[in-house]
C-alpha cells in the first residue's frame, strides 16, 4: 500500500510486541462476524502479518487468497506464515486486479493511515463481483484501546505536540458512523457495523511500555522522537495510572470497529 508504512510501520517483529499480538486475537472474531462460506476468492489489502491471512487460510478454505503491501518485511514475514497465499508488493489505491473478479475484499487495521482511504473502499468495490462482500476493521483510536490511548492521554498532558502522532485525533474514520458513511460513498448496500472486543494483559509494566520503544506505529514513532527527560515524564505519568495487580499484571481490554458492505447487483433490464 502507498501509505506511510515504509517508515510508520518498518518491523514485522516490533509491530508484533506492540499490536500484532492483539491483532491476531481480533483476526478470528472479524471472520466468524463476516460468516464467509468456503471456496470463496479473497484479496487482503494492507495485510501486513496481523495473522488475518493465516485465519482466512485456515478457517474460510478459501478458493484464492492474494495479500497485498508494501514492506517487503511484512509480505516475507506473512508468507511464512501461509505459504498457500499469494503475495505480492502493491499500492491499495492502484490495484492489477480485474473488475468483479473477487468475491471477498478485506482491509484490516490499516483504513486509518492511508490518506485516500475513500478511495481504497472504492477500489475493493471495484474488484469485487456483484453480490460479494467489502470489509474491514480498525481499532477505536478515540475511545476502547487503552493501550494506545492512555499513553497519549498521558503524553498530550505533558507535551502538546504529541497531538500530531495521536490517531484517536488524527483517524476520524475509526467510529462506526464515518466507517459505515465512507462504504455507503463507495457504493455498497447492505452496509454494517459491529464492536470487536478483546483482552490485552500485560505481564507486567515493562510488557506495556518496552513496545512504545521499538519505533514502529504512530505512538511509538513520537516516543523515540522525544528527549529522555520528556520521555520519562510520560513512562512515570502513566506507570502511576495504569490498573495494576498485586503481582503487576495490567488487565486491559481493547475494540476494534468492524465494518461491511454488499456489491450492487448489476441490474438487467
Amino acid at each position: 500500500m502507498s501509505v506511510e508504512k515504509p517508515a510508520l510501520w518498518n518491523s514485522s517483529d516490533t509491530y508484533d510486541r506492540y499490536m500484532g499480538r492483539w491483532s491476531r486475537k481480533a483476526a478470528p472474531l472479524f471472520l466468524n462476524w463476516l460468516d464467509a462460506p468456503a471456496e470463496n476468492s479473497w484479496v487482503y489489502m494492507g495485510c501486513g502479518s496481523d495473522g488475518l491471512t493465516h485465519q482466512i487460510a485456515t478457517n474460510c478454505s478459501p478458493s484464492q487468497l492474494l495479500g497485498i503491501d508494501s514492506p517487503e518485511g511484512f509480505l516475507k514475514a506473512a508468507k511464512g506464515q501461509v505459504p498457500s497465499a499469494e503475495f505480492r508488493v502493491g499500492s491499495a489505491v492502484e490495484l492489477e486486479i480485474p473488475d468483479s473478479s473477487m468475491d471477498f475484499a478485506v482491509c484490516g487495521l490499516v483504513l486509518n493511515f492511508v490518506p485516500a482511504g475513500g478511495k481504497v473502499i472504492s477500489e475493493m468495490a471495484h474488484i469485487v463481483r456483484p453480490g460479494g462482500t467489502v470489509a474491514s476493521y480498525v481499532w477505536d483510536y478515540a475511545g476502547h484501546t487503552p493501550i494506545m490511548r492512555c499513553f497519549f492521554d498521558a503524553a498530550l498532558a505533558i507535551d502538546t505536540g504529541a497531538s500530531a502522532f495521536d490517531d484517536g485525533v488524527n483517524a476520524p474514520i475509526c467510529r462506526p458512523q464515518p466507517l459505515k458513511d465512507a462504504f455507503g460513498f463507495a457504493g455498497l448496500v447492505d452496509v454494517e457495523t459491529t464492536a470487536i472486543d478483546i483482552p490485552t494483559p500485560f505481564v507486567d509494566f515493562d510488557d506495556y511500555w518496552s513496545p512504545f520503544m521499538g519505533g514502529t506505529g504512530s505512538a511509538p514513532r513520537y516516543c523515540m522522537s522525544l528527549e529522555d527527560s520528556v520521555r520519562n515524564q510520560i513512562e512515570t505519568s502513566i506507570q502511576a495510572k495504569l490498573p495494576t495487580g498485586p503481582d503487576g499484571e495490567i488487565l486491559l481490554a481493547a475494540r476494534a470497529w468492524a465494518v461491511k458492505g454488499t456489491v450492487r447487483n448489476l441490474i438487467v433490464v
